[in-house]
């Protein structure tokens, strides 16, 4: 085939600019292809940038409220209660990460007298960075994860609500009642695609010293990324082979597959 021949082949089977849009659009929700007027955005997409900013800013500045945001029927049936970091306000959250990683003295009397000690599954709530996206998944996700505990036979420890909470709160949670494993359902740093993602962070037998390599996570909870049936498949996989390989973190990696039973 000629030169010509080939670039006339390209030219024909090559997407027209609606298409080309239409399949980036699919692959990713990142602002590409919005057009301009002269230099600038224009007014459209200028507004939509706006507004998903303002909806970031109002995620992580919002303040948890159970009742509101999960439901009285939903805090009844799983018997969820609250406790909170030794920050005292959402402002000295932000401004001080290491507050929201410890529990203040009420926190850890509740927290030891309402849950039991030494079972194989702790599930906690942090609002962290998202309220929004606590509000959005975890009705969903928390009843998917006790249900998957309970047909492998797990012990699961009562679920509770942490305000004001920084991932590290986890190592306290293991300190205080020594469970096998710790799944903390936290609001993540919200971006302009959305302000209702969720992540997981998963530990073996967390405890004071742990960081972020003693850590799995599971990211992305939301409509738009991991939906909540693949999260909770995905939480409940880590959790049995971090059971079966007594082990987490950098030590342990994410593999599709069935579940292990320890």
């Amino acid at each position: 085939m000629t030169d010509e021949g080939k670039q006339s082949n390209v030219a024909r089977t090559a997407p027209n600019g609606r298409e080309l849009e239409r399949r980036v659009r699919e692959q990713t929700p990142a602002r590409l292809m919005e057009g301009r007027a002269g230099s600038s955005y224009r007014t459209e997409t200028q507004l939509r940038l706006r507004r998903d900013h303002a909806a970031a800013r109002d995620a992580v500045r919002t303040e948890l409220d159970l009742i509101a945001d999960l439901g009285q029927e939903f805090l009844e049936r799983w018997r969820i209660f609250e406790v909170s970091t030794r920050a005292r306000t959402k402002e000295e959250y932000l401004l001080r990460p290491d507050l929201g990683r410890t529990f203040d003295s009420g926190a850890r009397d509740a927290i030891g007298a309402q849950c039991p000690h030494g079972c194989r599954l702790q599930i906690a709530i942090g609002d962290g960075l998202s309220v929004r996206a606590v509000a959005a998944q975890v009705p969903r996700l928390l009843p998917l994860l006790i249900a998957g505990a309970t047909e492998r036979g797990w012990h699961t420890g009562r679920p509770f609500a942490v305000r004001h909470c920084r991932v590290g709160a986890m190592n306290e949670i293991g300190e205080l009642l020594a469970p096998e494993t710790v799944v903390l359902l936290v609001g993540e740093r919200p971006g302009l695609a959305t302000a209702e993602s969720l992540s997981a962070y998963l530990a073996y037998y967390p405890h004071p010293g742990h960081s972020d390599a003693d850590r799995n996570l599971v990211s992305n909870i939301h409509a738009a990324g991991v939906p909540p049936v693949e999260a909770a498949a995905r939480i409940l996989n880590l959790v049995a082979a971090m059971l079966h390989e007594r082990t987490s973190g950098v030590h342990l990696k994410e593999q599709l597959q069935p579940p292990l039973q320890p």
